[in-house]
């Protein structure tokens, strides 16, 4: 099994991209068993949290099993584009999907300024609560995925505007449907993205908490860049 040594350290992405392509052409098939984590590790030269980290990602796409005690095997070797039926409906509607980023970024970014002034001792309690849970929650797909739109919803309504919050609402029940097990994959099963997502929303919520509404557009704005480029990829 040939691998390349790799060039960044901690560089899950890299591990996953060539484990995958392995799967996908044929050069891992179905039933294969990996090498040991000890054994990748040392071959890609990177520790063993970060093999481990690219192996879970692969798990959340289905493409191989982690047995209790250890040892991977492969278990699907589907294409990439077609591994989730939600592919199929994001590149049917991609051009109405880009402009729902679009819209949401313009939208959020604004909400950050707004709840930045507006935002009450009550609603700051409220992030306070949630971001504590994200703290914990980090690893955890669905408890990640949970708090994560629990804070966009929060942010909304901290503007105290009913408008900013229905027109949130909207796009987001609109994104969910279409991207949900994609942005689970992506961003809730690996611990290395979830960790950075949680520095943003930190980030956010600390320039919310300092009424700086032109930090809280800012850091908001990265953040959803950051989504955005990974999301965009399976578009």
């Amino acid at each position: 099994m040939e691998m390349t040594r790799l060039t960044k350290r901690n560089h899950y992405e890299e591990i996953k991209d060539q484990l995958q392509r392995m799967i996908l052409d044929g050069k891992l098939k179905v039933g294969d068993r990996l090498p040991s984590t000890k054994e990748m590790s040392e071959s890609f030269g990177v520790g063993r949290s970060t093999t481990r980290e690219a192996l879970s990602a692969l798990k959340a796409m289905g493409l191989i099993e982690i047995r209790q005690g250890g040892g991977c095997r492969v278990i699907r070797n589907a294409p990439a584009e077609i591994m989730l039926p939600e592919l199929d409906s994001m590149r049917m509607n991609r051009n109405t999907l880009l402009e729902l980023l679009e819209a949401r970024q313009s939208l959020e970014v604004s909400n950050a300024a707004i709840a930045s002034v507006k935002r009450t001792d009550e609603d700051l309690a409220e992030f306070e609560s949630l971001i504590e849970a994200m703290s914990v929650s980090v690893g955890d797909d669905r408890e990640g995925e949970r708090t994560d739109l629990l804070f966009h919803l929060t942010l909304a309504k901290a503007t105290h505007n009913s408008i900013m919050v229905r027109l949130f609402e909207s796009i987001a029940n609109q994104l969910e449907s279409a991207i949900h097990e994609i942005r689970r994959v992506e961003l809730y099963s690996n611990k290395q993205v979830a960790k950075r997502l949680y520095r943003e929303h930190y980030a956010i919520y600390e320039a919310v908490r300092l009424q700086d509404s032109e930090l809280a557009a800012k850091k908001m704005k990265h953040h959803l860049q950051h989504v955005e480029n990974i999301l965009t990829k399976y578009i």
